[in-house]
């Protein structure tokens, strides 16, 4: 089983989260009633729909993980999934997207883009990213 997979079906259990095929048109996404939570694309790189206001808060921390890929004016996050702590990073992410897709997003005059990563991120494996 793949880290993707472990994580979807860790995600399936959950009560707040639907299956169903993902807008972008490649993989599987997670939703709420409100909004897509996470596109699964491959067995180890997840796009996880955070808020603006979230990104900003928690930036810092995302930054500095190696799993996480911030794109400048996107509300997704790419996850890049390759131990199980990965997993459990994206677990306690898609717990704050929930939260933060609650509310109706604020308007901050910022251009948004209209879906997920894919096809705009490239992930890297952690052994190219650290030189080895």
């Amino acid at each position: 089983m793949t880290l993707a997979q472990r994580a979807m079906e860790r995600l399936q259990a959950w009560p707040d989260l639907m299956v169903g095929p993902a807008s972008c048109g490649t993989g599987r996404a997670l939703r709420s009633v409100r909004d897509e939570i996470v596109h699964f694309h491959s067995a180890r790189d997840v796009d996880l729909h955070l808020t603006r206001g979230a990104i900003r808060r928690f930036r810092y921390d995302l930054a500095g993980s190696s799993a996480i890929h911030l794109l400048p004016g996107s509300c997704w996050v790419t996850v890049h999934l390759d131990c199980d702590a990965d997993v459990d990073l994206l677990l306690s992410l898609v717990s704050i997207a929930l939260k933060a897709h609650q509310s109706p997003p604020a308007d901050d005059g910022e251009p948004r883009f209209a879906g997920c990563n894919f096809h705009r991120v490239t992930v890297l494996p952690r052994d190219a990213v650290a030189g080895g």
